[in-house]
């Protein structure tokens, strides 16, 4: 057996200790011993607890995957997540004002990834379990919404009625104001008797829309989401923020942060999620590389009342960014990239000069790197807000303004 002390808690959610070493559910000052495997420790057993430590809210926790850190404190978990923030903005250089951490509450995501297999006895579904692709069951599930816990039993009927023994079905479950959008991928080939299978299971199970491999099978009800006083159908497994009390915290900052602005761009707007409740006072150019996503925000401004003008356009801003000149009409500057960031976009909008711009992340290693570049071309940046919209995970997102001195 191995005895170590855990120093701190990495961005993954494991403790390290000195090595390093690696110890999932562990937390720092904790004295564990186990078996070690590489750099890795099992057979873990906790010799000195954290006063941070607590009791797993879920009985699904210790063999899941879905969640990381339920066996700390939600006062740690919101200083472990700012401190991630702020440790990848002092990387590059900038002391930040962190103004703060919106979580969502517990059985609030609106949307998950399920995966569904077929069984010699029949079917389950759920997350995969820790570091494994065997799928857990999760009926007790405190991280989704009572609602997409219905998606569960309808995942285990896809798998009966389209999954093969061999292989998993992936099943994006969506919370719609009219039910359950769900989105499949992995299935068997569509053909007359499982199309009509499908048609059968969507409306036994009642659901809004079911899609499989792409084809929309059943749309009983238009599976729309209020962005505003727009309603839009988004397409078919089309990002959306994972709950609506996030989504709130990040649209509440980014209309702080632009709240003078006339003229508006909202670049990679998704389905409008800011495009459409910011046009309720200023005039909004959405520019978004998927022509589905398009066509919804296009569709729900059209079709709501009140708004401003909503210019949607299709435009890859990865191979063909905004350009510094193009921005000379525009107020201020909405940017929620993927992951990855938006590096070339950022080098434009760097030198063009647009007053203000709203910064929204999902990755904080990458908006760190923008936010320097903006920095140095001459922006001040304001306070951060923190936003874990995904509870108990490792994922951590955030938003901040920049203007122009």
């Amino acid at each position: 057996m191995t005895d170590i002390t855990i120093q701190k808690l990495g961005h993954h959610g494991d403790g390290i200790a000195p090595g390093p070493i690696f110890a999932p559910l562990t937390l720092p000052g904790e004295r564990v011993s186990g078996t070690l495997d590489g750099q890795r420790l099992t057979d873990i057993r906790i010799q000195a607890p954290s006063a941070d430590r607590v009791a797993p809210p879920c009985r699904h926790f210790k063999s899941c995957g879905g969640c990381r850190v339920q066996h700390a404190s939600d006062d740690f978990v919101a200083g472990w997540k700012v401190g991630i923030v702020a440790e990848a903005l002092r990387a590059q250089g900038i002391d930040a004002e962190i103004a703060g951490i919106e979580t969502s509450p517990p059985r609030s995501r609106r949307r998950a990834g399920l995966s569904a297999r077929r069984t010699k006895k029949g079917a389950l579904a759920g997350f995969h379990g820790r570091a494994s692709g065997t799928i857990v069951e999760i009926p007790d599930c405190q991280l989704l919404h009572p609602d997409l816990l219905a998606a569960l039993p309808v995942a285990e009927a896809l798998a009966m009625t389209g999954g093969s023994r061999k292989g998993e079905l992936d099943v994006q479950a969506t919370l719609s104001d009219s039910g359950l959008d769900l989105a499949v991928s992995g299935g068997k080939p569509l053909d007359r008797e499982l199309e009509t299978a499908l048609a059968q299971l969507a409306e036994q199970h009642d659901l809004a829309r079911l899609t499989w491999d792409g084809e929309v099978m059943a749309t009983r009800r238009p599976p729309s989401q209020p962005f505003g006083p727009a309603r839009v159908v988004p397409p078919p497994g089309a990002f959306l923020q994972a709950t609506r009390e996030g989504e709130a915290a990040l649209l509440a900052a980014v209309q702080d942060i632009t709240r003078d602005a006339s003229r508006i761009a909202d670049l990679f707007a998704g389905s409008g999620t800011f495009a459409l409740p910011l046009a309720q006072r200023a005039e909004v150019l959405a520019v978004e590389g998927d022509k589905a996503m398009i066509r919804a925000l296009d569709r729900g401004w059209r079709e709501a009342q009140g708004l401003k003008k909503v210019q949607a356009e299709v435009r890859d801003l990865f191979r063909n960014p905004m350009l510094r000149d193009e921005f000379r009409k525009i107020d201020a500057v909405v940017i929620d990239p993927p992951r990855a960031g938006a590096e070339a976009q950022v080098t434009e909008l760097a030198h063009s000069g647009v007053p203000v711009i709203a910064h929204v992340s999902c990755n904080p290693v990458t908006f760190a790197r923008d936010a320097a570049r903006l920095i140095a071309a001459g922006y001040r940046m304001g306070p951060v807000t923190v936003v874990d919209q995904f509870r108990w995970s490792a994922h951590v997102e955030l938003v901040a303004g920049f203007r122009l001195t």
